[in-house]
């Protein structure tokens, strides 16, 4: 198991049954778990040092809970970290996605009653009934019908997703349709096409084949710390520290400024 320390399951207390020879420590397997508030951020230490979020309804492996934080990865990915422990519960088994950008949770199936939370896009739920243009949840609450689609029907156009979210507040870590950096916009996209792919820009570069051709649709530019989405042949779509938000902008300025003041050249052209 790689000793990169986003996917090395040990923490100096234990470690994963496949890495606990390796690290000298106490051998533990992990109980599955799941995300039950909005979303959460997954830390690299406890309580700071965010490295990317965990929304409603993803699954959560705990391999310890020490002073009310639990230190485990996510399965989809591998990525290690670090969670409130307040933020989980017991696994379940999901139906549906969010599919707009947010998507309230009312308390009765009519858009006129209180509302209990605001979901981010691609947080998972349990349908278990519907009234008129509302589906109920498992965990109670309602949500409108157009807001959810069943996970069994990834879109078509995954750069489409990622256009919708034109104008998301740059965030740090984040990724999810509140809040969101260059590599978390890639991962919320792609994930809506039913692509799990790396969380971080340098694991996505390396992940992918370069572009056998000049840029197209859906082609990933990178940078050293930085990746953005083509729209088309010469429009890039990515979230940045520059505009602060998920903005769009010609490939040749975007280069050229990011070459003067930001990661310098690019580094790949790839075509997931």
């Amino acid at each position: 198991m790689t000793r990169d320390r986003r996917f090395w399951r040990a923490n100096g207390r234990v470690a994963h049954v496949d890495c606990a020879d390796a690290a000298g420590l106490p051998a533990v397997s992990p109980t599955p778990g799941r995300i039950l508030e909005p979303f959460t951020d997954l830390c690299r230490s406890p309580g700071k040092g965010r490295d990317k979020q965990l929304l409603f309804g993803a699954l959560f492996d705990v391999l310890e809970v020490h002073d009310g934080v639990a230190f485990g990865y996510d399965p989809a990915d591998g990525y290690v970290g670090y969670v409130s422990e307040g933020a989980l519960g017991a696994p379940q088994e999901t139906t549906h996605r969010v599919r707009a950008r947010g998507a309230h949770v009312y308390s009765a199936p009519d858009f006129k009653s209180p509302e209990q939370a605001l979901l981010p896009m691609d947080a998972r739920v349990r349908v278990e009934s519907a009234q008129g243009a509302f589906l109920g949840l498992a965990e109670g609450g309602w949500i409108a019908e157009p807001h959810l689609s069943p996970e069994d029907t990834p879109v078509s156009d995954w750069v489409g997703v990622a256009e919708s979210l034109l104008g998301t507040p740059y965030l740090w870590g984040g990724n999810t349709s509140f809040g969101i950096d260059c590599s978390g916009l890639v991962v919320l996209a792609m994930r809506a096409a039913g692509r799990i792919v790396p969380r971080d820009s340098d694991l996505q570069e390396a992940a992918f084949p370069a572009a056998p051709s000049s840029p197209q649709r859906g082609d990933l530019v990178f940078w050293r710390g930085h990746v953005g989405i083509m729209r088309d042949a010469e429009t890039l779509l990515h979230a940045n520290a520059h505009h602060m938000t998920v903005a769009s902008e010609p490939l040749a300025t975007a280069i050229d400024r990011i070459a003067q003041k930001e990661f310098g050249e690019v580094t790949k052209i790839a075509r997931p």
